[in-house]
């Protein structure tokens, strides 16, 4: 699950949300891509058992935060703005968010927190291991089953079902504890999310560490 494999099939689609935008200078979308991923981080903190619909905004949250992280590379590319400064302010506010919502989303209440710090760390151990590679000079690596677009996609899409999964609906389980049990353990759709996470982050950080060490020189 690489979406990466698809951005030359959704770029026309991201120029286009992008002209509305290509008076803005692109660090204003990257701070407005901060903003709402702490935002949904707060809002997320506030979950309990008894408020689950607040998932719902953090989904949504979550979803344009990804998409204005998108939107301030393509005004920057289309507008001729792109710089190291803004390279380096891009990657610290994706690592700051994702940092946000991942802790947001642990003390909801529905994510096991250890789940949760293995997640984190997996997540910016394939981050790293993508930008160790320019580094050195191998250029951005995108590499693995997990790119910070599909982390994004599942992050929205697993607060999305704890907000719908707690609805009256004929499936909704009475125990959000228990949605999914294995050898007596519960989980929830959120830790799913989070064990996805640790298995593709950490086979994704693996993977481009080995590729990058093969491309480079032999040597000390």
């Amino acid at each position: 699950m690489v979406l990466e494999e698809y951005r030359a099939r959704v770029q026309p689609y991201v120029a286009r949300l992008a002209r509305p935008f290509r008076a803005w200078p692109p660090a204003r979308l990257s701070w407005l891509a901060l903003g709402l991923a702490g935002a949904a981080a707060v809002l997320a903190g506030l979950v309990h058992w008894s408020t689950p619909l607040l998932f719902l905004p953090v989904a949504l949250l979550i979803f344009f935060s990804g998409l204005f992280d998108v939107l301030d590379g393509e005004v920057a590319r289309s507008m001729g703005r792109t710089s190291v400064r803004g390279d380096l302010l891009d990657h610290v506010f994706d690592r700051y968010a994702d940092v946000f919502i991942v802790l947001g989303i642990a003390v909801s209440g529905y994510a096991n927190p250890i789940l949760a710090l293995l997640a984190l760390v997996s997540l910016l151990l394939t981050s790293y291991m993508g930008t160790q590679a320019q580094a050195v000079g191998q250029g951005r690596l995108y590499a693995g089953l997990l790119s910070r677009a599909d982390r994004l996609v599942v992050l929205a899409l697993a607060t999305f079902l704890e907000f719908d999964w707690s609805l009256p609906w004929p499936w909704a389980p009475t125990e959000p504890w228990s949605r999914f049990v294995l050898a007596g353990v519960g989980f929830t759709v959120i830790d799913v999310a989070f064990v996805y996470f640790v298995i593709a982050g950490q086979w994704t950080a693996i993977v481009r560490a080995v590729r990058v060490y093969r491309a480079l020189p032999p040597g000390g």
